[in-house]
This record gives structure tokens, C-alpha cells and sequence, in this order.
């Protein structure tokens, strides 16, 4: 085989995803592998930077023996990967210096209100396009480097990265620290409107400018592998992008107004704004999508629910009610409805458009009659409405309102979920063939980073339309529905 193939990673909250792509975009081989999750106390979320790393290696191993392809076949790599997920580093044992704090973590929470009460929530909104929260980098980086260098004297010594960051480094063998617009966009600490790292931010975050990475465009060169088994030196990293603009990518929504949703562990709503970079009133958010080289940076509104797939595997994990998350659709689907149970999954706060770090998960409506199928079915209802939350708050905010949605993400093989989420949100969702668009994204990019490919044309070309969802449930039973929806999620 000709060295045409890509290597596409993606690094996800409970686990890690290689795909490889040949030079016409077919897939020839994923593998995906879970890794342990850590939850030291009730709001706390923690990974362990080896697990990542570790897991990643295996899982390129499992992809590239299901492609039938070696190591010498790969031409570029690329990488999408959880954000906001915070990891502090010795630069000279490359060793972490603490467990990565988990985008879901919410310690900082009080250093949040602390801020908000200090009169900073505008300047950084303008700054950063960002609510002030503990969901987002800067407070999750404070809290390390307080616990680990309070006096800040190890500065030369420390790096601070998002896990796209991370990886880069141990790919390069420590040689390069890195990363892109579209992952500096959620640290809290980065200019989108500059397009770097801001001084009166970091300083009052307290972060050396020493410990940051360097910002380079999407697609480009971030270095080559080396000191790898698996790999052999010399393999160019050749695009990288944050997991949710990366999904926004390989949906080929490069146009101003085309969005996307991706159902993961959270589910997060992206709408291309172009270069436009519109400050929400509605409590979305303002993001860089993607910066390719010698263009103007790309931006995007987005919504971000915290909990979405993470839900069913609470059902499966913490309660015991299903023995697999594929099993929630038909468990769902056995009952007509929810029998006027409604379950608002704040397990970890609410996100857009609240960002109420204080929320907490609730279910109500509970009778004697109530079945563990009643439950499974609200639990969808629930993913799905905070989704349309996301819309009507999008709307609010866009110059036009969303006609149809494309999705992504493991959820969306569940037909049911994706029908009540049509239903309840009276818009057309729009399934494509391939949803892996996350790794595919990060693909795609290092195709243009190493040349591959000339142009987004390719893309555009391979996205593949499976089916469509159009709104089919009747008026009165949706507003009863999102009736007793608001009436729970207050009480959350």
C-alpha cells in the first residue's frame, strides 16, 4: 500500500477512538477503547493523563491491525480530543503532575462566583466569548497550579495543555507544545477576537505565559512522531481541532448558518458564523471553529449540554436498569410514553443556556405505576430537551432560525432518541451515513495540513446523507411534554 492513509484520533471523555481514512476519505478500520473514569468526591471529575496516553497506543494498534495497514502507511495524523479538560505536565519527565481535571469537574465553582461577584463577567465574555464557569480551563488551572506551584517558581519547568496538547507532546517525544485556536477558545485564557493568549487574563488567573502552548492554525504542521514503537519517526502531525468543531468540520457545515449537534458523553449544538463573531444574549456561546492556514478564523455560537450519553450510563452503572446503553431504545420504546415522568439530568449542572453549576439531576412524576421503561423514555426526553433548549436559545441569537439539524455522535444510532428529538424540538434532524464525523473532521483537517487534499471540496464530496427525522407528534402532547419539563428544571 502507498503511505496515503490518515490517522485520525480521537480522544473523548470515556474513551479513546483511531480511525484510519485512505486518501479518497473511505474508512478502512476503527477501534475504540473506554478508560477508567475517576470521581473523587460528589461534582468531581478526574482522568489519568498514562490512561489516556496508554489507551491510545493500544487503541492505534487495534485500528491499524483492523485496516490491515502498518505504521509506514500512515502520511498524517490527526487529532480531536475532549476540551476544556485540563492537564499540568514536568516538562522534563514529560510526567503529570496530577490527575487532568475533567471538563465535568465543577471545584471551581465557588472560584466562579467569586469571579462573577468581582465585576469579570463582561470583560471576559468580550474576550473570550465565554460564560464564566468552572466547565472552561482557566479556574481548573488556577486550582492546579495553587496546589502544585502556589509560589509559581517552577514555571520553566511546568506545561499546562488541553488533551490535544498532551498528545501532541508525547507523540513528538516532548519535542513540540502546541496547540490550535479552536481548543485555546475554551481555556478562558485566549483573545478570539486577537486571536492569543490574553495578559490581563492570565494575570488574573495567575498563569505564567512560559507554561502556555503555542496556537498555530487547524491545519498545518504541529510536528512529527518520535520515540515510538508503533510508529515510526517522522509522521507528520498535520491538523488538529477541539472535539465539537471538529464534528462541526466533518458534517462539512462550512457555511454560515449550517449546524450540527454531537450526542456524546455532553451533547454540544454548533452553528458556523463565519467570520462573524457574535456576542449571545441567550447563554450560548461564542467559539472559533476551526482557522485553516491564510484564511481569517472561523467562528461558531454553541450550546453545550454536560450531560447527554453520560445519563445512560448512569441508568446502566449507577441504577442498574439496563445492562448496556444500546438496550435504552427498545426498553424506551416498549411504553408509549414516559407515563408523566420527567427526569432533568443535571448530574453534573446545568450548562447552556443556565450554567447553573448548583443544579442536580431530578426525576419527578415517579407513581406505583411507574416501570424502569417509564424511566429509560424520559431519559431520552431529557437528552432531547435540553437540546431544545439549545435551539430556541440559537434562534434567539442567529439572523435566521435553524431549518434542519445534522447530528452525530453514538446516540444518533438510536432512532428512537432521534425521533422524540425531531418531535419535541418541531425541526428536521438530518442523520449522515458516517457518524464518526468527529474523527473524520480531525482526518479531514490533517488531509489539508499534509496535502492530501487540496480543498474542503473532498468533504463535501464523501458526507452521505442516511435519513431524516421530521417532527410527527401532535402539538398538545409536545407542550405537555416541555410544560412539565420547566416545571422540573426549576426545581433542579
Amino acid at each position: 500500500m502507498t503511505k496515503r492513509c490518515i490517522l485520525a484520533l480521537d480522544q473523548g471523555t470515556t474513551g479513546n477512538t483511531a480511525l484510519i481514512l485512505d486518501d479518497q476519505g473511505n474508512i478502512l478500520g476503527k477501534k475504540n477503547r473506554e478508560f477508567p473514569q475517576h470521581f473523587p468526591k460528589p461534582g468531581l471529575v478526574e482522568h489519568n493523563p498514562d490512561d489516556i496516553w496508554n489507551g491510545m497506543l493500544a487503541t492505534i494498534a487495534d485500528a491499524l491491525d483492523a485496516a490491515g495497514v502498518a505504521g509506514q502507511d500512515i502520511a498524517a495524523i490527526g487529532i480531536t480530543n475532549q476540551r476544556e479538560t485540563t492537564v499540568l505536565w514536568d516538562a522534563e519527565t514529560s510526567q503529570p503532575v496530577a490527575n487532568a481535571l475533567v471538563w465535568q469537574d465543577r471545584r471551581t465553582a465557588d472560584r466562579c462566583e467569586q469571579l462573577r461577584n468581582g465585576g469579570h463577567a463582561d470583560a471576559i465574555r468580550a474576550k473570550t466569548g465565554l460564560v464564566i464557569d468552572p466547565y472552561f480551563s482557566a479556574t481548573k488551572l488556577e486550582w492546579l497550579l495553587n496546589q502544585h506551584d502556589p509560589e509559581r517558581q517552577r514555571a520553566s519547568r511546568l506545561r499546562f495543555g488541553t488533551i490535544d496538547t498532551f498528545l501532541v507532546w508525547k507523540l513528538t517525544g516532548g519535542a513540540v507544545h502546541a496547540t490550535e485556536p479552536s481548543n485555546a477558545s475554551r481555556t478562558m485564557l485566549f483573545n478570539i477576537h486577537d486571536g492569543r493568549w490574553d495578559p490581563d487574563l492570565l494575570s488574573l488567573f495567575g498563569v505564567p505565559e512560559s507554561i502556555l502552548p503555542e496556537v498555530r492554525p487547524s491545519a498545518g504542521h504541529f510536528g512529527e512522531t518520535r520515540g515510538l514503537e508503533l510508529l515510526p519517526d517522522g509522521i507528520p502531525i498535520a491538523g488538529i481541532a477541539g472535539d465539537q468543531q471538529a464534528a462541526l468540520f466533518g458534517q462539512a457545515c462550512f457555511e454560515p448558518g449550517q449546524s450540527k449537534c454531537t450526542y456524546g458523553t455532553g451533547a454540544f449544538l454548533l452553528l458556523n458564523t463565519g467570520q462573524a463573531a457574535p456576542l449571545s444574549r441567550h447563554g450560548v456561546l461564542t467559539t472559533i471553529a476551526w482557522q485553516l492556514p491564510d484564511e481569517p478564523l472561523c467562528y461558531a455560537l454553541e450550546g453545550s449540554v454536560f450531560v447527554a450519553g453520560s445519563a445512560v450510563q448512569w441508568l446502566r452503572d449507577g441504577l442498574g436498569l439496563i445492562n448496556s446503553a444500546p438496550e435504552i431504545e427498545e426498553l424506551a420504546a416498549s411504553v408509549p410514553d414516559s407515563g408523566g415522568v420527567t427526569f432533568v439530568p443535571a448530574l453534573t449542572g446545568l450548562g447552556a443556556p443556565h450554567w447553573r453549576a448548583e443544579a442536580r439531576g431530578l426525576i419527578s412524576g415517579l407513581t406505583r405505576g411507574t416501570t424502569r421503561a417509564h424511566i429509560a423514555r424520559a431519559t431520552l426526553e431529557g437528552i432531547a430537551l435540553q437540546i431544545v433548549e439549545l435551539i430556541e436559545a440559537m434562534n434567539a441569537d442567529a439572523p435566521e432560525p435553524l431549518r434542519e439539524l445534522r447530528v452525530d455522535g453514538g446516540a444518533t444510532a438510536n432512532d428512537l432518541l432521534m425521533q422524540i428529538q425531531a418531535d419535541l424540538a418541531r425541526t428536521t434532524i438530518v442523520r449522515p451515513a458516517n457518524i464518526e464525523t468527529t474523527a473524520f473532521g480531525a482526518g479531514f483537517l490533517a488531509g489539508l495540513g499534509a496535502g492530501i487534499w487540496p480543498d474542503r471540496q473532498r468533504i463535501i464530496d464523501v458526507w452521505r446523507e442516511d435519513r431524516r427525522f421530521a417532527p410527527a407528534a401532535a402539538e398538545e402532547q409536545v407542550n405537555a411534554i416541555r410544560e412539565r419539563w420547566r416545571e422540573a428544571e426549576q426545581k433542579a
